[in-house]
């Protein structure tokens, strides 16, 4: 098949199409249905949704490895494989500068992960990662068979770490991330906190929130928060994004690998997830 084929995989593993399956009444989407008929000739009467997921999953890991499969298995042979949803948290798609952060994962220290696939260029790269530097303190690539052995040159004297994603599926370190803090910036941190997140950061630290008109307080919030102490700020800013995506619906368990991080990543309400069981399997 030709790669635009392939790229309909694409469309098929989004939150749109989750969200699709979380309904009360289901409706199978045109975009599923062409990929199911495409690559697996499954019309809606032979196998569940669930299946046809996971043999859509699979023609990914063979013969398109995009983002998505890049983040799902992050999120599979990492956040669940060797950490826990318990005591580990990660995040898609934070906007850091001028850049959005591909995976970040937050356990005893947050990293962030940026993902160059066998389909990416490396046109933005530098620019990434600095960026990320500006917010976090431990950054690694994580990369293609076919692209490790340019970016391990490049990074080779850097604290920027090394993965390579395996053509059988795994993660396999190159060389670790190294602790690195010389450009982190409290603004840029500040600008990735939620309103909720940063009062109770300000709080805590100085026991009280201004008492200003609402056109003041945000700017008045960031200069309190800018006021911190690097390590502190950093300390309580990670504790604050390791937080946020806390799933605790056991049904997220059952669900087939190749649907662990869309459903990690929705926000889905207990009913959205007694849902979307219902409706694949």
């Amino acid at each position: 098949m030709r790669e635009k084929d392939y790229s309909l995989l694409t469309r098929v593993f989004t939150r749109k199409i989750l969200n699709e399956l979380t309904n009360t009444t289901v409706k199978i989407s045109s975009t599923f249905d062409e990929a199911r008929k495409k690559f697996i000739h499954s019309d809606n009467n032979i196998e569940s949704i669930a299946s046809a997921f996971e043999k859509l999953y699979s023609i990914l890991h063979q013969n398109y490895r995009n983002e998505y499969y890049y983040k799902n298995t992050l999120l599979n042979k990492l956040l669940l494989g060797v950490h826990s949803i318990n005591t580990t948290t990660a995040l898609t798609e934070l906007p850091i500068g001028d850049a959005k952060a591909d995976f970040v994962l937050i356990n005893g220290k947050a990293v962030v992960y940026e993902i160059k696939t066998e389909l990416d260029n490396f046109e933005r790269l530098d620019n990434q990662i600095k960026n990320y530097y500006k917010a976090f303190d431990h950054v690694t690539i994580l990369t293609s068979e076919s692209h490790v052995e340019k970016v391990s040159k490049i990074y080779k004297d850097s604290s920027v770490g090394v993965s390579l994603l395996t053509r059988r599926g795994t993660i396999s370190p190159i060389c670790p991330p190294i602790k690195s803090n010389d450009s982190i910036e409290l603004g840029i941190m500040f600008d990735i906190l939620r309103k909720g997140e940063y009062e109770d950061i300000i709080f805590n630290y100085y026991g009280y929130l201004p008492k200003v008109s609402q056109f003041e307080y945000y700017n008045t919030c960031k200069a309190l928060f800018l006021n911190i102490e690097q390590d502190r700020a950093y300390n309580y800013f990670i504790k604050k994004l390791k937080q946020r995506n806390k799933v605790s619906n056991p049904i997220f368990f059952d669900l087939p690998k190749s649907l662990k991080s869309l459903a990690y990543f929705s926000n889905l309400t207990d009913n959205q997830f007694t849902r979307l069981k219902r409706n694949i399997f």
